[in-house]
């Protein structure tokens, strides 16, 4: 099995990067090959370009991101790994989104770029199961309590990998984290990691639905 781990924080040696370090010993453990797509330490311009632009509208895809495409696809699990950043991913991680998921490779209308807008929508993306695990300062009780945990599961399990085809995607959130005083949850933050490896890359792990899951529980809310 091979991982591609996609990972955004500034400090490699940070409390996300340990988390990211713990969700791989179970893989590494198990003979598997990890891809660290490290987009800091990569150099990564995630800023939307006029050449960005013109690759959406039909024109010639930007230079290295094909090298993306290919990473993404050589990959039997994808993997994200983030501290959260007003309820979100960081924009350096949005961006690489931006950039590299791009049309006719990522998603498209009908059979190219002149049918968007008018005919239906198709995932491309290859159908690798995909686990985000967003690193929050924040209680759980402040997710729940103003929906935060909701709006994310939307945007990016929904918004994002579904809308491309990635329909078994599984979110998770680490709480609480910020400052030593928090030395319990941040160890627990490291062995949460780990379990969330072991199910990910267990050969008898069930695929999900999440465009499913989505629409069910919403239907249940009605």
């Amino acid at each position: 099995m091979h991982l591609l781990t996609v990972f955004a924080h500034p400090i490699r040696t940070s409390y996300p990067g340990a988390v990211m370090d713990s969700f791989h010993e179970p893989f590494a453990a198990a003979g598997h090959s990890i891809d660290i797509l490290d987009l800091h330490t990569e150099g990564f311009d995630p800023r939307f370009t006029e050449a960005d632009h013109s690759h959406f509208w039909g024109g010639p895809i930007p230079p290295g991101i094909a090298d993306m495409h290919q990473r993404v696809e050589a990959a039997d699990r994808l993997a994200f790994v983030f501290p959260v950043y007003w309820w979100s991913m960081p924009a350096m991680m949005k961006g690489w989104i931006e950039r590299v998921f791009t049309g006719d490779w990522a998603y498209q209308y009908g059979s190219g770029v002149a049918d968007r807008g008018k005919e239906p929508l198709n995932g491309l993306l290859p159908r690798a199961p995909t686990a985000l695990i967003g690193v929050g300062g924040s209680k759980q009780r402040t997710y729940d309590k103003y929906g935060y945990g909701d709006a994310m599961y939307a945007q990016l399990d929904i918004g994002i990998f579904a809308y491309c085809g990635i329909t078994d995607v599984e979110s998770h959130l680490i709480y609480d984290v910020e400052g030593e005083h928090n030395a319990d949850n941040r160890s627990a933050g490291i062995a949460q990691a780990r379990n969330i490896a072991t199910a990910f890359a267990s050969p008898t792990r069930s695929p999900r639905n999440a465009k499913e899951e989505h629409f069910a529980s919403s239907a249940q809310r009605r």
